[in-house]
């Protein structure tokens, strides 16, 4: 058995590399120990969102807080509000983050291949985004 103790792992800001936006990333589990999974709390605030990207393994997002959304490329974009559960496909190209008015906040399971999370792509344009 493993306890990650709250307030252990410090919280970061969203990496512009994988971001647009301010964002915050409060790690709840790391995949390290045998586990091949990691979880994290992401804050977005009001029109912060991912870059595209993928997963090998797939990912759940729980929605605990605001609006948000989130899409599947060559599909629409997608409300989300709390208590929404999202899982994206190994290898299915997304991305997800707040409504242009209200910020949102998820927790963030994502699944390791290979000790590898997620395949960061291209930013999300303003035009994808405005829908």
């Amino acid at each position: 058995m493993k306890i990650t103790r709250a307030g252990t792992i410090p919280s970061m800001a969203g990496p512009k590399d994988w971001f647009t936006g301010n964002v915050r990333v409060d790690s709840l589990f790391p995949a390290d120990g045998g586990r091949h999974s990691n979880g994290g709390v992401v804050t977005f605030e009001p029109g912060a969102r991912t870059r595209w990207h993928t997963h090998p393994a797939g990912q759940t997002i729980v929605i605990t807080q605001g609006l948000g959304w989130v899409q599947k490329d060559g599909e629409s974009i997608q409300e989300v509000r709390p208590g929404d559960v999202v899982f994206f496909e190994p290898g299915e190209k997304h991305w997800h983050g707040a409504s242009v008015q209200v910020g949102m906040t998820h927790i963030a399971i994502t699944e390791t291949v290979d000790g590898k999370p997620v395949d960061w792509l291209e930013a999300v344009s303003e035009e994808q985004y405005a829908r």
